[in-house]
């Protein structure tokens, strides 16, 4: 970075976006982008439309806080007014990193690791900004480690996620594991909120787009060993593998912020998603039935109680 930072540190402002005469940073995997001090993006190498999604032509000029990529923290909490590394960037020369979750173009949230560094002239006044981004694969759950057992006998093939079957067959053999080595595990059930209004109003079309997103933005954030499936419908089941209640607290709402900000963009607005959970880990007597129908009487306990939240028990 410190390369690249030296070959950068004397464009003015009107030249921030000649970066695309460099085929070394127009080709990295990583993602690079500049933005003036008015926070408006004059460059978008390919690596950074390879992660998000949008292209440079879609992007270009636009402010990074035009609803475009929407950083939040592990809390669904918006950053980009209040806590945006770039932004802090411009406003006192300090580069940063940080670890958030971009929205990509699709809807869906990403975990990306991002690096910003100040942009300065000939006379030192900062003039803009640089991002460097990449994708998180500590915490994103690659999603070839779901390869082990998507076969179609055991894949939903619409969110690509474990089917009810291979819910069970998951479910029973954590329930031997904890039955012989004392590890525990926790069930989490959930269902999108309102998903009968959305089929309604927008068609099944737009109903299969938001099953897919809820699946792409669970699985992009939970560990390898966890496990998501379709239970039926709008029904999804997550298996935490190796979690106490307290784990169990952390991880479901972990889940149920970075859903609600998610969403799914339409010609004229964005449809939010919010999804109701009910989640409980093993105890002595359970059997993979009982477990999931406590975690999914628990979810119908979220849904009395307002929707968009976790009952735990």
């Amino acid at each position: 970075m410190s390369q690249l930072h030296s070959e950068l540190i004397d464009e003015s402002s009107e030249e921030l976006n000649l970066l695309k005469d460099n085929p070394w940073i127009e080709n990295l995997f990583e993602g690079v982008y500049t933005c003036d001090v008015n926070r408006k993006i004059l460059y978008w190498n390919q690596g950074a439309e390879s992660i998000t999604g949008y292209k440079s032509s879609e992007i270009i000029k636009r402010s990074c806080f035009d609803n475009i990529l929407n950083h939040v923290d592990e809390n669904g909490v918006g950053l980009c007014f209040d806590g945006c590394p770039l932004k802090a960037t411009i406003e006192d020369g300090v580069g940063r990193e940080a670890s958030v979750y971009l929205q990509h173009k699709s809807g869906h949230r990403v975990p990306v690791k991002v690096r910003t560094i100040p942009l300065r002239n000939h006379e030192n006044n900062i003039v803009g900004a640089l991002e460097l981004f990449t994708e998180n694969k500590d915490e994103n759950s690659l999603r070839n480690s779901l390869e082990s057992y998507k076969k179609q006998s055991s894949e939903d093939p619409l969110t690509k996620t474990a089917n009810r079957r291979y819910l069970v067959a998951i479910a029973e053999s954590k329930i031997r594991e904890f039955k012989t080595m004392g590890t525990t595990f926790g069930i989490a059930f959930l269902d999108i909120d309102n998903f009968k209004l959305v089929n309604d109003t927008y068609g099944h079309e737009v109903g299969d787009k938001v099953l897919k997103i809820l699946a792409e933005t669970i699985q992009s954030n939970f560990r390898r060993h966890d496990f998501l499936g379709r239970w039926g419908g709008e029904e999804f089941v997550i298996v935490f593998s190796d979690v106490n209640r307290d784990g169990l607290m952390i991880a479901s709402e972990k889940i149920r912020n970075l859903v609600a900000a998610s969403s799914l963009r339409l010609s004229d607005h964005d449809l939010k998603i919010t999804i109701s959970i009910g989640a409980t880990v093993v105890t002595e007597d359970d059997t993979p039935e009982s477990i999931i129908t406590r975690a999914d009487q628990l979810m119908y306990s979220s849904k009395k109680n307002g929707k968009n939240i976790v009952t735990f028990g």
